[in-house]
C-alpha cells in the first residue's frame, strides 16, 4: 500500500473515509495526485490531475494493470507521453486536412498559438489536453459505497485552446471506484451558439502485469471495421470485422478502428484482454460509438479506446460519409462512462 512508502507519498490534510473506500490528496513524486481505494477488493486508483486529469495507477493487490511508460509518474511529469488513461479532446486521434468542419464551415487549425502542432502532412493528433494542468479538482470524497474525485475544465476560458477549437465548452470528469470496478464519467457541456461535433475519446493503455503479451487473448465485440488509408486515417468505407474470437496477440499488431459494437441488454460493450491468469474487462457506455484497438507488436500493452466518432469524423461527415456523428446543441449536455475492472491472481 502506499502509505507505508514515506518516500515517494506525502500525505497532505484531505482524507475523506468511509471503512472499505478511501479518497485522498497527497503527492507521488513531487506530483499532486489523488488516490482512491476499495479496500475489499485490493484495488487502488491514483489520478493526476496536472497531467491532463489522467488516471496512471489501477492496482489490483498492489500490481499495476495501467501501463505507465515512466519509472513514476514525476519522471511522467517532466517527460510527458501517452500512457495510463490520457483524456483526447477535443478530438481524439488523429484529424486531417489541417483543420476540421463543422455547421458548413472549415476551421483551419493555427500552429502558432502553441496548442498543437500542426505537421507538413496536415494531420493532428489527440486534441490538446492529453497534458493539461488546467484542470481543477472540485470534489474528492469518499462513502460506504464508493470513492470518488471530479475535476472540471472550463475551455472556454483559454483564447489559444479556442483559437483551435472555437466552441465555448466545458468538461466535467469523475474517476468513481466501486465494488472493484473503476468507472469513467465525463460530461460536456456546450455554451457557444452553435451545435459542437462531437469527437473526444481516451487512450488507455492495458496492461496485464507479468504476463507476456504473446499469452494474452484480446475479445473485441465489434461487427465491422473502419477501413482506413495509408495515414491510419479513414476512407468512410467500413467492411465486415474479420478478426477471430478471442484473438490471440502472440506475433499480431492492430491499430484498427470498430463501430457497430455488440451490446448487452444495457446497451455496454465488453472488451477484454486475458492471459496468464489474469484479466481487464473494459466496458463503454452506449454513447462511446467506436473502439480504437492498438497493440503493436513491440510492446507489452494494448489500447482499448472509447471513441465518440471514427477517427477525422467530423471531416469524413462533411463529405458526406459519416452520417453517425453526435453533436451537441447549444446548452446541451452530453454524459457518458466507460468502466475498468481488473481480476486475477
Amino acid at each position: 500500500m502506499k502509505m507505508t512508502c514515506l518516500i515517494s507519498w506525502l500525505v497532505i490534510p484531505f482524507m475523506a473515509n468511509a471503512q472499505n473506500y478511501t479518497a485522498q490528496k497527497t503527492q507521488d513524486h513531487g506530483v499532486e495526485v489523488v488516490w482512491l481505494t476499495d479496500a475489499a477488493h485490493g484495488v487502488e486508483v491514483s489520478v493526476a490531475p496536472s497531467i491532463g486529469n489522467r488516471a496512471y495507477e489501477l492496482k489490483l493487490h498492489g500490481k499495476n494493470f495501467l501501463y505507465l511508460g515512466a519509472p513514476d509518474v514525476g519522471q511522467l511529469k517532466q517527460h510527458p507521453g501517452l500512457s495510463g488513461i490520457p483524456f483526447l479532446a477535443p478530438w481524439a486521434n488523429r484529424m486531417a486536412d489541417s483543420g476540421f468542419w463543422a455547421n458548413g464551415k472549415k476551421y483551419t487549425f493555427n500552429g502558432g498559438v502553441g496548442t498543437l502542432h500542426v505537421p507538413a502532412d496536415g494531420i493532428v493528433s489527440h486534441g490538446m489536453l492529453s497534458t493539461s494542468p488546467l484542470w481543477e479538482v472540485t470534489e474528492v470524497g469518499a462513502d460506504a459505497e464508493s470513492a470518488h474525485v471530479t475535476s472540471r475544465f472550463d475551455f472556454w476560458k483559454y483564447p489559444d485552446l479556442i483559437a483551435n477549437w472555437p466552441f465555448a465548452h466545458e468538461y466535467e470528469m469523475t474517476y468513481r471506484l466501486r465494488d472493484g470496478v473503476l468507472e469513467v464519467i465525463t460530461t460536456v457541456v456546450n455554451r457557444s451558439a452553435e451545435p459542437m461535433p462531437l469527437a473526444l475519446g481516451f487512450h488507455p493503455y492495458y496492461n496485464l502485469p507479468d504476463v507476456p503479451r504473446d499469452e494474452a487473448v484480446a475479445h473485441i465485440p465489434a461487427k465491422t471495421a473502419v477501413i482506413t488509408d495509408d495515414r491510419l486515417v479513414p476512407t468512410g468505407e467500413m467492411k465486415p470485422m474479420d478478426l477471430p474470437d478471442p484473438t490471440p496477440l502472440k506475433g499480431r499488431t492492430l491499430d484498427n478502428g470498430y463501430t457497430d459494437l455488440i451490446r448487452d441488454a444495457n446497451g455496454r460493450a465488453t472488451f477484454y484482454v486475458e492471459g496468464g491468469g489474469k484479466k481487464i474487462e473494459v466496458q463503454y457506455g452506449p454513447k462511446w460509438q467506436v473502439a480504437v484497438v492498438w497493440e503493436p507488436a513491440n510492446q507489452n500493452f494494448i489500447c482499448f479506446e472509447p471513441m465518440a466518432a471514427i477517427t477525422n469524423g467530423p471531416n469524413l461527415a462533411h463529405e458526406g460519409k459519416y452520417p453517425q456523428l453526435q453533436t451537441l446543441a447549444p446548452g446541451a449536455t452530453w454524459t457518458e462512462s466507460f468502466w475498468v475492472r481488473a481480476t486475477g491472481n
